[in-house]
């Protein structure tokens, strides 16, 4: 399998968490972008339909928040921090099947405003996500 990108961090659920970019001023607080990993898209299969929540909506890390249809299941995205997300990423409405074909790039799913910016440092690197894949 391959290896995870070490710039991420990631949660047992399968989420992977980027940021807070260079852009995110300290007044507006630290955004992140968030999406599912290379492991959970390969594991769900073909993507078929995306369910994201609207920007203004609020979120509580690990609360689901959306869900992805594949071609075996529906599962549910869950919120790896808490915080507002501040945008949805639209071009998975048509083309669900980005979240196969680029899970770290353009599959993005949201971006958040974090309400605690150490929340993003308790997450998994990518060597503990690597195990706790390993593991299960």
């Amino acid at each position: 399998m391959a290896g995870y990108p070490q710039d991420l961090k990631y949660t047992v659920e399968h989420e992977w968490v980027k940021g807070p970019g260079e852009s995110s001023g300290a007044a507006e607080g630290l955004v992140v972008r968030v999406g599912i990993t290379g492991y959970a898209q390969e594991a769900l299969g073909d993507i078929v339909f995306v369910s994201l929540p609207a920007a203004g909506t609020s979120v509580e890390a690990g609360q689901a928040m959306g869900e992805v249809e594949s071609t075996k299941s529906v599962s549910d995205i869950y919120a790896p921090v808490a915080g507002e997300v501040i945008s949805s990423n639209e071009q998975l409405t048509s083309t669900p099947e980005l979240i196969n074909s680029d899970p770290y790039g353009e599959g993005w799913l949201v971006e958040i405003r974090v309400s605690d910016a150490s929340a993003v440092d308790g997450l998994l690197d990518a060597a503990g996500y690597a195990s706790h894949v390993a593991d299960h």
